[in-house]
């Protein structure tokens, strides 16, 4: 049902986390698999051996790029390119936190946020466009967050990122669909990832206090989160372009 043999995937922020989860679920699936991140070699390398043991034949590698860096993503993509031939799948999932009070908040801050969580996905997309125009299309999936439609402390400037993402999908789904290339966005949250599991040890109470605000009553997984990845990538979601899936056991519905 989810067949992608022969097809390629660049997942960003690959080593950990949802990242991981989704390169393991596109190998799964026989997606050949580029593994970007910035500064994991042993867990992106650790995560190549696990896409290559998925299926007999698999084929993975792996690069460390900061995609903070606008030549470092062009980069990214030609390595891709130069290791696999084709690019059918852009996964841009590499994104960081910085939690503050609004105030607190720097000029430096602001940029950081942007360059990683929202500049790295629109230049990665402009730099896979002439591959997929020249096979015929492509899928290409921006990773948001439930902040992008909601609001909580201390969260401004990432959701303010994540918001631009979501509406980055819409742009391009509505220029690109023409050329056979689909965008969507998926929002995710609360997840339990590494960086959620720093959060509840540092913040007494972090965990149920967001666990609270789910009416499932529980943190979603890496794991579900790449399911609804690999589905958008795949060919049963043929007809969807240009929205906005939410994963958060009903977070935003209230």
């Amino acid at each position: 049902m989810n067949d992608l043999t022969g097809k390629v995937a660049l997942v960003t922020g690959a080593s950990r986390g949802i990242g991981k989860a989704t390169a393991l679920a596109l190998a799964q699936a026989g997606a050949s698999v580029f593994l970007a991140a910035d500064g994991t070699a042993a867990e992106l390398s650790a995560v190549k051996s696990e896409c290559e043991a998925m299926r007999h034949g698999n084929r993975a590698a792996f690069g460390e790029y900061d995609v903070g860096d606008p030549l470092r993503v062009q980069v990214m993509v030609d390595d891709t390119l130069g290791a696999f031939g084709r690019i059918d799948v852009l996964v841009n999932n590499a994104g960081i936190r910085i939690r503050k009070p609004f105030g607190e908040f720097t000029a430096a801050d602001f940029d950081q946020l942007m360059a990683v969580n929202l500049r790295a996905a629109f230049l990665a997309s402009q730099a896979v466009l002439p591959a997929m125009r020249a096979q015929g299309g492509g899928r290409i999936i921006h990773v948001a967050s439930q902040m992008g439609m909601v609001a909580i402390a201390n969260s401004a400037l990432y959701g303010l990122a994540k918001a631009g993402l979501i509406y980055l999908a819409k742009a391009m789904a509505v220029e690109l669909a023409p050329e056979n290339i689909s965008v969507n966005a998926i929002s995710p949250g609360p997840i339990e990832t590494e960086f959620t599991r720093q959060q509840m040890e540092i913040h007494p109470g972090y965990r149920e206090k967001r666990e609270a605000l789910v009416p499932m009553g529980r943190w979603g997984t890496p794991e579900e989160v790449a399911e609804t990845i690999l589905f958008l990538a795949s060919t049963r979601a043929s007809f969807i372009n240009g929205s906005n899936v939410v994963i958060d056991g009903g977070y935003v519905a209230h």
